[in-house]
């Protein structure tokens, strides 16, 4: 089963619908975003599908009608891998970008060209409905980008927008993506302002590059929207720079989580609503990923437990230089045969890094 180099934190049952990392989707431009693992905002609107009667046709609303759709999201089948056969078909494969900035194409989430995806992550959920797993892929992972030679991962957006990501990303797991998602977590900003704070447990003290003043000390403590971003975004602070980043990304992750999917949260039918529409500003999906396709995810992943939901990373190297100078990740090619068919094979389950 895969797992974070260090750790595999289970996260709340509700995360069932998997995830997603960051991208400004208001049409004005929004000031730089965060970097956090995306996995919440799928599932907190996996959690919205739960809610029957008036309170779901109002969420089915907030969402379809607010949600904005990428109009071409795929490559031409030529270059696309085979689809899956047999029971692997009804596997479910979500890629969810985020980016650091609206790039030159500000003006409409239709145009994603211009800008980089600083957070890659593929939610896989098996045709057995039976766990989840979320793959992170670093963004300064080196590799063949199909038309432009080697480059970091990160760079497919800016080039090619999300078909190209698509392209990339598919090459490298053999398998086809089904759904894609675009995030901007600067939202969550106001959702953890919206729920009062969220408290985090850091293990590791550190003076944040983004709040001047600021220490995030050991043990436990609440944080606000602003420190949440500050604390979610951070890796100037250490040594291994996003490796630690991402490990702070889930832990804050999974403590929001926590928080949003309290039973005063959930079961309060407006707050939850208000949630979701503050949500939906920040989200651009492919057209069919729509709110009946997370009410039937919901359905078919009702009874999972934290324990079911599974984060790793791409097999990495370490890092290194490029030949023209850029400070990259190395991906671990020799390791990635075993992680091409278990994508293939719908086997995540038995998969060892």
């Amino acid at each position: 089963m895969g797992v974070w180099p260090t750790v595999c934190t289970p996260l709340p049952k509700a995360v069932a619908g998997g995830s997603i990392v960051p991208y400004a989707l208001r049409h004005r431009r929004r000031k730089r975003v965060w970097h956090i693992a995306l996995g919440s905002m799928l599932s907190l609107l996996l959690l919205g599908a739960g809610v029957g009667g008036v309170g779901a046709y109002k969420l089915s609303r907030a969402f379809d009608d607010q949600v904005a759709t990428i109009s071409t999201v795929f490559p031409p089948a030529n270059l696309r891998p085979a689809p899956s056969v047999g029971v692997a078909a009804a596997a479910q494969n979500i890629l969810v970008l985020g980016s650091d900035s609206r790039g030159a194409h500000n003006e409409s989430i239709v145009n994603l060209t211009g800008q980089r995806s600083d957070v890659i992550m593929v939610v896989h959920i098996p045709a057995n409905r039976e766990g989840v797993w979320v793959m992170s892929i670093l963004r300064d992972s080196w590799l063949e980008i199909p038309g432009h030679g080697q480059a970091k991962i990160n760079a497919a957006l800016s080039w090619g927008g999300v078909p190209l990501a698509v392209q990339t990303v598919e090459s490298l797991i053999k398998t086809r993506i089904d759904h894609v998602a675009v995030v901007d977590f600067e939202g969550f900003q106001a959702i953890t302002d919206a729920v009062g704070g969220v408290e985090i447990d850091n293990p590791v003290a550190f003076a944040s590059s983004k709040i001047k003043g600021h220490t995030f000390t050991v043990g436990k403590q609440v944080v606000t929207g602003a420190e949440a971003l500050a604390y979610a975004r951070e890796r100037y602070a250490f040594a291994d720079g996003d490796f630690t980043r991402v490990r702070n990304q889930q832990r804050f992750f999974k403590a929001m989580l926590s928080t949003v999917m309290s039973s005063r949260t959930v079961t309060n039918p407006a707050t939850l609503t208000r949630l979701i529409e503050d949500i939906t500003p920040w989200i651009a999906v492919d057209d069919g990923l729509d709110f009946g396709y997370l009410t039937g995810l919901e359905l078919q992943l009702h009874g999972l437990h934290g324990s079911d939901l599974t984060f790793f990373t791409l097999p990495t190297n370490g890092t290194g230089t490029s030949a023209n100078g850029q400070s990259i990740v190395n991906i671990d090619f020799s390791a990635l045969a075993p992680l091409q068919q278990a994508f293939q094979t719908d086997t995540l389950e038995a998969y060892n890094p």
